[in-house]
């Protein structure tokens, strides 16, 4: 049981639930946080699809912002997905006013920059690292990387554009791997929280 990381699911807003299902199904211990306290349990965090706006607000608003901030800078493994990913980059091109990053991905990325909601869609993307053929990815109001810095690494790309990053213990994807049932992208975290603990 000691090798069964525990791993929070960001619990502001967003697909919470396909999130613990999927880290479930990955052989990990997975729970919904919402405070510090509970941050501080994990070994791990996922954070969300949602809205990145009302995300970066909530997480200012419960105390999670600067905690969420020292763990990355720590170290902790953090995955986000979608909006998760705009959290996670270092910068955003046109954010909305009071928008705020956690950071620990050094990318610069484009908010809704694959359409709007009634624009979104399912494609197959092929990510390194991961075996088995090209993951399903559901891409909804989906933001792309315009740029990385040195340290980030590109692991998947669609259309042309970059829409998997990984830096160190930071892993980011612009589509939601969660509501598709293909749960390797989660594996794929779990192992890297895992090398870690």
């Amino acid at each position: 049981m000691s090798d069964t990381p525990v791993i929070g699911v960001l619990a502001l807003q967003g697909d919470v639930r396909e999130h613990l299902i999927a880290l479930a199904s990955a052989d990990a211990l997975a729970r919904p946080v919402r405070r510090p306290e509970e941050l501080a349990e994990v070994d791990g965090l996922v954070i969300p699809g949602g809205e990145s706006t009302t995300m970066s607000k909530l997480a200012v608003l419960f105390g999670m912002m600067e905690p969420l901030r020292e763990r990355v800078r720590a170290g902790m493994p953090v995955y986000g997905t979608c909006a998760g990913m705009i959290l996670l980059a270092e910068k955003i091109l046109d954010p909305r006013s009071g928008q705020e990053t956690v950071g620990g991905i050094d990318m610069i990325v484009r908010r809704n920059a694959f359409g709007r909601q009634n624009e979104s869609f399912e494609a197959a993307v092929e990510v390194d690292g991961i075996d088995g053929g090209p993951v399903e990815g559901v891409f909804i109001r989906a933001p792309w990387v315009e740029s990385v810095g040195a340290e980030a690494e590109v692991i998947a790309e669609h259309g042309g554009h970059i829409v998997a990053v990984r830096q160190r213990n930071v892993l980011a994807t612009s589509f939601h791997p969660e509501l598709t049932g293909d749960h390797r992208m989660h594996a794929l975290f779990v192992d890297m929280v895992r090398a870690v603990k």
